[in-house]
């Protein structure tokens, strides 16, 4: 016969799961807050945010301001007689042609053996060897006899080969003192159920921008790239959270 649960026991079910909501923690909140929802997309970024621009360590210099004196075309620090459409400022736009084309392979096997043979006798000490297999029994012809046998092979071997070729347009979100630009951008393509996202970051020189407004990936300093995805079918591609902890725990 069931008994009733008493208030005791639904306040104690209620803390349980209270205590497992904040293990799972805020992401399997969130991931169970947009069942049945397409994967919600990021905001446009604010170019002067102080998050896309954080200050430098070192005080930088004010922008200096364009003047033309009278009569004239040429303007008070300018480098050329052209107007530069490369990116120089920060909230210019700059395309970043990403290109990965990576192989590595690598073969190791190591192969290891070991063997031990010990044997002891006593068949001649002085005459001795008598009384003392009388007294303990032993065999003096056959002390000690041990051995022992190691053998470990072990083999691994690493094939990669990855390739990417992206296209990105980055702001310039700060100007260093030395003219070095930082750049960042953030594309998301959402397509059914599956969102794409793509991250570059960097540094990058004014001399290594084409006159197209290009910068190649190679030519970016402090490169972060970060291409990934979420939705449906990454979500297949992903252990459960119950094998990944047992895998973490698991000593064996």
């Amino acid at each position: 016969m069931l008994r009733p649960i008493s208030k005791l026991g639904v306040s104690k079910l209620l803390l349980l799961a209270a205590a497992g909501a904040t293990l799972a923690g805020c992401s399997a909140v969130t991931r169970i807050e947009e069942i049945g929802d397409p994967p919600v997309m990021a905001t446009v970024a604010d170019p002067a945010s102080p998050i896309n621009a954080p200050a430098p360590n070192v005080p930088l210099p004010p922008p200096p301001v364009p003047t033309r004196a009278a009569n004239s075309l040429w303007g008070s620090g300018a480098r050329s007689f052209f107007h530069d459409p490369r990116a120089s400022r920060p909230g210019d736009i700059i395309t970043v042609n990403i290109t990965v084309a990576d192989n590595a392979k690598l073969n190791n096997t190591t192969s290891r053996s070991r063997a031990n043979s010990d044997n002891a006798n006593l068949t001649n000490f002085f005459g001795l060897e008598a009384p003392l297999a009388a007294s303990t029994g032993a065999d003096p012809s056959s002390l000690v006899k041990m051995g022992s046998d190691l053998s470990n092979v072990g083999s691994g071997s690493v094939d990669r080969s990855e390739a990417i070729n992206l296209t990105l347009a980055a702001l310039v979100t700060q100007v260093l003192p030395n003219g070095n630009m930082v750049i960042g951008g953030h594309q998301q393509v959402r397509v059914n159920n599956e969102l794409r996202d793509l991250q570059v970051s960097g540094i990058v020189r004014t001399e290594d921008i084409t006159a197209a407004n290009t910068v190649d990936l190679s030519q970016i300093a402090e490169a972060r790239i970060s291409y990934g995805g979420r939705g449906t079918v990454s979500d297949l591609q992903q252990p459960r959270y119950g094998s990944q902890l047992f895998d973490i725990l698991m000593p064996w």
